[in-house]
């Protein structure tokens, strides 16, 4: 890891140390996300990794090299974050932030808009208050604006979308998201982006709750729990002698995996109900028992959803690309148990239309992503009802 190294001070006797979360927040005030913030930050201690000593000049200059694609407006509220194209948002809690084309971006192609569509209501936005000249606004404000623009340039259906997404997020009333699937349809992948689409912060993998289990239990008393879903039938009683297991003897192998997964996860739920907080719940092991159990609390908005790959040659794409990103991942041992886990989606996929759960395709990231945010503004509508004057006045 590279050295932390200091930076001369206009007086050339202060030192500072150089902090990546420091100049990360200084560009996002600067209107960048934090991702793009981070990564910009990172790049510049790479930069200087093993430089004991640096100037603000080569520091600014550093930073400024590394947001030129972000355009010239980025640069100049970095160099000057008083500049009048800064516009600070004020929300309810009287906390500011500054106004992020991205993240109002964002926000806009969450509720199901295009990212053309939603990029160019953003910028009209933006021009807008650039001409007003204002420096600070509240985010109810913003967001009657932002409506009432969406709804007289696109439609009164994209507005309606948008009106459920901006009041959920002002309500902050629980939502469970299940997201479950074979192993290889993208689950992990597809709950961190919509968590930083909707701001949840919490997202649970059942993976990770099985590992603890082992932890906890040794394989002499629960063989099942040491197993995968796709080749638990190998730990029941009476093990098959034959070649190729059973549709039955497979399944109830799986059935048995995931009932070990019930109570813990049944637990995570409770414990982010009691502390109004939504969740992520994704892994092989969301399956109708775990599902029905959650939909019984009135409290909260559950959304299940089911991941599919229809394609069996694009599922072992998956599993091999999972080989070469991340040897730990055991590619082989998935493509080994390939007819496995393609008979475990079917019997998923068929218990999730007899549920009437969502099946989602996921034919690549941006589309699934749009598709299962559209899934939960559907959920969402027919919970959270408001007008426009109630969300924003």
């Amino acid at each position: 890891m590279a050295k932390t190294f200091v930076v001369d001070q206009e007086d050339g006797q202060t030192q500072i140390p150089f902090l990546r979360g420091i100049l990360t927040r200084s560009l996002q005030r600067a209107g960048l996300s934090f991702e793009d913030a981070y990564t910009v930050a990172d790049s510049v201690r790479a930069q200087f990794g093993g430089t004991p000593e640096i100037t603000r000049a080569q520091l600014r200059d550093a930073v400024l090299d590394h947001i030129s694609s972000f355009g010239p407006a980025v640069a100049r509220r970095y160099q000057h974050p008083a500049s009048p194209d800064t516009i600070l948002i004020r929300d309810a809690y009287g906390q500011t932030r500054l106004f992020s084309r991205e993240r109002h971006r964002l926000v806009l192609e969450s509720s199901g808009m295009s990212y053309e569509s939603s990029s160019k209501v953003t910028a009209a936005i933006f021009q807008h208050l650039m001409r007003k000249s204002l420096q600070e606004i509240s985010s109810r404000w913003l967001g009657h604006l932002t409506y009432r623009y969406v709804r007289m340039s696109l439609d009164a259906e994209a507005a309606r979308r948008y009106l459920v997404l901006v009041n959920y997020l002002r309500m902050r009333q629980p939502l469970v998201l299940l997201i479950g699937g074979a192993p290889g349809t993208g689950k992990s992948a597809v709950a961190t982006e919509i968590a930083q689409r909707l701001e949840i912060v919490r997202i649970q993998s059942t993976d990770l709750l099985r590992e603890v289990m082992r932890a906890m239990i040794p394989e002499r008393l629960l063989p099942v729990l040491h197993r995968s879903s796709y080749n638990a039938w190998e730990a029941l009683p009476t093990k098959s002698s034959a070649e190729k297991v059973s549709d039955v003897r497979l399944i109830d192998g799986y059935k048995a995996h995931a009932e070990l997964l019930t109570v813990p996860c049944e637990a995570v739920v409770a414990r982010s109900l009691r502390e109004s907080t939504s969740l992520i719940l994704e892994g092989v092991h969301v399956q109708p028992r775990l599902v029905n159990s959650i939909l019984q609390d009135a409290n909260v908005i559950v959304v299940p959803i089911m991941l599919a790959i229809l394609n069996p040659e694009h599922l072992r794409e998956r599993f091999r690309g999972r080989g070469e990103r991340c040897a730990d991942r055991r590619a082989e041992r998935y493509l080994r148990y390939f007819d496995s886990i393609w008979r475990i989606q079917t019997h998923l996929l068929s218990e999730a239309d007899r549920g009437r759960t969502s099946i989602i395709v996921n034919y690549n990231r941006e589309q699934v992503v749009h598709d299962v945010l559209a899934t939960i503004i559907q959920a969402l509508s027919e919970r959270l009802t408001a007008k426009p004057i109630e969300v924003f006045d």
